[in-house]
Order: C-alpha cells, then sequence, then structure tokens
C-alpha cells in the first residue's frame, strides 16, 4: 500500500502548475518513498489539464490525473480525490499554494505517530489583501459561531486524514453539504498545526461572496436546526405578543372603550389565528428537522478503533 497521497483539487491554476509540480518535487525528500500526488481536473475552463498531462510524465513522483466531466465545486474534486487515493494517509492541499505545501510534510509526520487522526491547518496568519482578509475573517466569524465552535478562527482550507477517515467522508455523498463540517462531525482524534497563509502568484480566488453564502447556508441547514430555531424562539415571542395585544383589545372593549361594532371579535380572532399559525409552524418545523435529519442518512455512530484477543 501506499504510504502517503497528496489530493490536489485543479479548477483554474494553468499558470500555477509549473510552480506547483516544482514544489511537490522539493517536497518529495522529507516524504515517505510510496507516496502519490492526485491531481483532480474539476472542469477547469483553462489548459490545466493540459498542462498536467505535459507535466507530469517527467515529475519525479507517482501520480494520479483524474478529470471531471464538469465544474462539481472543490469539495466534490476533493471527495474524488479521497476515493481514489491508495495511501495509508492523505493529505489535502490547494493547487494556488496559498497554504505551504510543507503542511503536507507536518500532517504526514503527525499521522504516522498513530496518535492522531485528522491533522488540520490553523491559519495564524495571512499576507492576503486587507480586504479580502476582513472578509474570510467576517465569514469564518460566523460560521464558528453557527456550525462549529471547535474550528479553528480561521477556517480549514488544508487538511490531512487517515485512510479511515477518509473512507467516512467519501461514504458521507451528500449533495449541498460542507465537507468540512463534516470533518468536524465525524470526530476522531484531531490535531492543529500552525502556519501563515501566503499571497497568490497567479491567478484570481474564485472564492467570490456568492459562494462564501452558498457554502455557509448550506453548512447551516445540513448542520444545524438553527433556521427552525429561529421560527421556534420567534413564534413563541410572537404569541407571546398576540395574548398581550388581545388582552388589551379585550379590556378596552369591556370598559366601554371600543364601540365599533365587530371590531373586538374581528380582532380577537385575528389575532387567534396568528398565534395558533405561528406556535404550529414553529412546532411542526421541529418535526421536520428530525425528518430532514433522517433522510441524510449519516451514520448513527463511528467506531473508531476495535481489538480482538
Amino acid at each position: 500500500m501506499t504510504d502517503f497521497s497528496i489530493v490536489i483539487p485543479v479548477y483554474g491554476n494553468e499558470e500555477n502548475i509549473p510552480s506547483l509540480v516544482a514544489r511537490l518535487t522539493e517536497l518529495m525528500s522529507d516524504l515517505p518513498t510510496e507516496t502519490e500526488v492526485v491531481f483532480v481536473v474539476d472542469g477547469s475552463p483553462d489548459g490545466s489539464y493540459d498542462a498536467l498531462v505535459t507535466a507530469l510524465p517527467a515529475a519525479p513522483f507517482r501520480s494520479q490525473l483524474l478529470r471531471h466531466s464538469r465544474n462539481f465545486g472543490s469539495f466534490a474534486a476533493i471527495r474524488t480525490g479521497l476515493a481514489a487515493a491508495r495511501g495509508a494517509s492523505i493529505g489535502v492541499m490547494a493547487a494556488d499554494l496559498q497554504e505551504p505545501a510543507e503542511l503536507m510534510v507536518e500532517f504526514q509526520r503527525v499521522l504516522a505517530t498513530g496518535s492522531v487522526d485528522v491533522a488540520v491547518g490553523r491559519r495564524v496568519a495571512r499576507n492576503d489583501p486587507a480586504l479580502s482578509s476582513l472578509g474570510s475573517r467576517t465569514f469564518w466569524g460566523l460560521y464558528r459561531r453557527t456550525i462549529s465552535r471547535e474550528m479553528p478562527p480561521g477556517g480549514v482550507d488544508v487538511f490531512g486524514c487517515t485512510r479511515a477517515v477518509a473512507k467516512e467522508l467519501v461514504e458521507m455523498n451528500e449533495a449541498n453539504s460542507s465537507l468540512v463540517a463534516q470533518l468536524y462531525w465525524v470526530g476522531f482524534r484531531r490535531a492543529e498545526i500552525p502556519y501563515s497563509r501566503q499571497q497568490r502568484e497567479h491567478g484570481t480566488s474564485t472564492w467570490t461572496l456568492r459562494k462564501r453564502v452558498k457554502y455557509l447556508l448550506d453548512s447551516v441547514f445540513s448542520f444545524t436546526n438553527l433556521p427552525l430555531d429561529l421560527l421556534l424562539v420567534t413564534g413563541l415571542f410572537g404569541s407571546l405578543v398576540v395574548l398581550v395585544v388581545a388582552a388589551v383589545v379585550l379590556g378596552f372593549y369591556l370598559t366601554g372603550g371600543i364601540v365599533e361594532p365587530g371590531y373586538a371579535p374581528l380582532m380577537l380572532t385575528i389575532l387567534f389565528s396568528t398565534f395558533l399559525t405561528i406556535t404550529s409552524i414553529g412546532i411542526v418545523g421541529a418535526y421536520v428537522w428530525r425528518i430532514f435529519d433522517n433522510t441524510k442518512q449519516r451514520p448513527i455512530s463511528i467506531v473508531m478503533s476495535r481489538e480482538e484477543w
């Protein structure tokens, strides 16, 4: 079996391919002899695939090159790479080299000890433009508050895991979900490796505001019942307001403060209907969340280790 696999999703990285292959070549002396690199070209519109076809045959390391039929997204590409990887442990990195490639060496070493199942890069500094840095901090701040407080403040863009963890991730074949949230959901023993994010040398990032919002919403709907909790809380608060207003209307009616015929009964009927509707939606929503959670068919539990004597 291969000792270590490096999975790299590729999209819009044609200009960066020579630097990427050269950097990987430098790393090989610090990695096990049985190391492979799995490139997954995710429907890239540029010449990334052709550049890899040209570069890889002469590269001094084993490699696989897979190509998606269209652009499915970086998480789908990573999942494809995890399924194809043959390594006992696997590292995942981006093709733009903004996360130092040396992290792959650190991941392999810590995973090889057998005391850790998942290694994630913890960003402690970044050389991105100020606006991009602010947007990223804001995004991951919201993500940590709503999805997973265990996640590092700068989020997770690069990670490594054992084959057992990769198997669990591949089997969680969910659409419109978050691979990073799944990585934390499966549990196992984790370690964080600090690093400084580098400035992008070639091309521009495709991680747009629209994609960030979609990613956040996918994570919220897949891993939390926050929207339904908000609906239920809103319903209960609204119901309290409705009861107070109804009591005020009834009080004015009984004391002669309302003389318009039919006004009080109509208002009480509307307020009661509103109270019933808001509360019912919140209760039904709680059941819908539980039904939805079961349709995802995630394993109820995961056995991390097993011994026999």
